[in-house]
């Protein structure tokens, strides 16, 4: 097929012959579009979703059955937001995972250019994670990073499976497209000789839910603000992504709040219930919560809880991308 020539172009004498022609050079017409560029507001294409622990722990438990480390890098649940087309992310530049390891196994060291960090929901004494070749604890509520690039691989020897969500900017990387994977050890399934560090305050890797609780406990008390009592894990925790962790009071109704920033809610314990643009998810602990861009939420306790709260802030805050609206008070 042969391209037009300038002159062809210039010699349209019909807006549809124009039209025609622009497409056989990979040109379109910017007045012309079917749908604008531009808009007023962010679009809400992905939707307010909700996943119980208890499920997936099922599901897991029988994955732990049908497969292993061997044929699996990680033995894990995607929570893909089941807005129409989607199959992968769970907000926009976001991507949480459900995922257990059992008594005996080692998930295989690799790394990528992909930020991820994991919340520790359910493991005894004897799971543990490495990153960069050091070893890191896992206990319940701890919450542990694996900064781009950084080695990390998964043990456990303790006599019962570990479970932990894990949190990945993988969406983000993968829309840019900086993407980068390398398995760093052969096609190990035995845990490395080496024993566990137990003192995981020596590592920078990792926020333990003891030192979390003092913090919650000195900080200023805010019920009503739109995260309950908050603090920040890290200045940020990661370069993408800021964590925080949010006590609320029994009874007390945050403020409602929107943003164009992603938030993921995971619960590390309590009971409530949260509000998302308009539609009610009733959780407990281990669920997540999905509050896309610019879904105003709210939440509310039922007894005393506590959030996991993991947002793309820093990268809405780096491109001058960042707004709120909070209720006039």
């Amino acid at each position: 097929m042969s391209l037009p020539s300038p002159d062809d172009l210039v010699s349209c004498g019909t807006l549809e012959e124009l039209y025609g022609k622009l497409g056989k050079v990979g040109m379109g017409a910017g007045w012309n579009k079917p749908t604008p560029s531009l808009w007023p507001a962010p679009r809400k294409t992905l939707i307010p979703a909700h996943w119980k622990y208890e499920v997936a722990r099922g599901a897991l438990d029988a994955a732990g059955r049908l497969i292993n480390t061997a044929l699996a890098e990680r033995r894990n649940l995607i929570l893909f937001n089941p807005a129409e087309g989607n199959t992968y992310a769970t907000v926009r530049t976001l991507v949480a995972a459900y995922q257990m390891i059992m008594p005996g196994e080692w998930a295989r060291v690799h790394r990528h250019t992909a930020n991820a960090l994991r919340l520790i929901l359910d493991a005894d004494p004897g799971a543990y994670t490495q990153v960069d070749g050091v070893n890191i604890a896992m206990a319940p509520g701890d919450v542990l990073l694996t900064p781009n690039w950084s080695t990390h691989g998964h043990g456990n020897r303790s006599k019962a499976c570990a479970y932990w969500l894990d949190f990945l900017d993988v969406p983000l990387v993968q829309l840019l497209e900086p993407m980068f994977f390398e398995v760093t050890e052969n096609d190990a399934t035995e845990e490395p000789a080496a024993a566990p560090v137990q003192a995981t305050t020596d590592s920078p890797f990792v926020f333990t839910f003891k030192d979390t609780l003092h913090r919650l406990a000195e900080a200023k008390p805010d019920p009503a603000g739109p995260f309950g009592t908050s603090i920040e894990l890290g200045r940020p925790a990661l370069a993408t992504t800021a964590l925080y962790m949010m006590r609320l009071a029994p009874g007390v109704r945050t403020a409602p709040y929107r943003t164009t920033a992603n938030n993921i809610y995971a619960v590390v314990q309590g009971e409530g219930a949260s509000v998302v643009d308009g539609e009610r998810f009733e959780w407990r602990r281990g669920d997540v919560i999905a509050a896309p861009a610019w879904r105003p939420h709210w939440h509310e306790a039922t007894r005393d809880a506590i959030l996991f709260r993991v947002t793309d802030e820093p990268v809405m805050q780096r491109f001058n991308w960042w707004r709120e609206e909070r209720p006039a008070t």
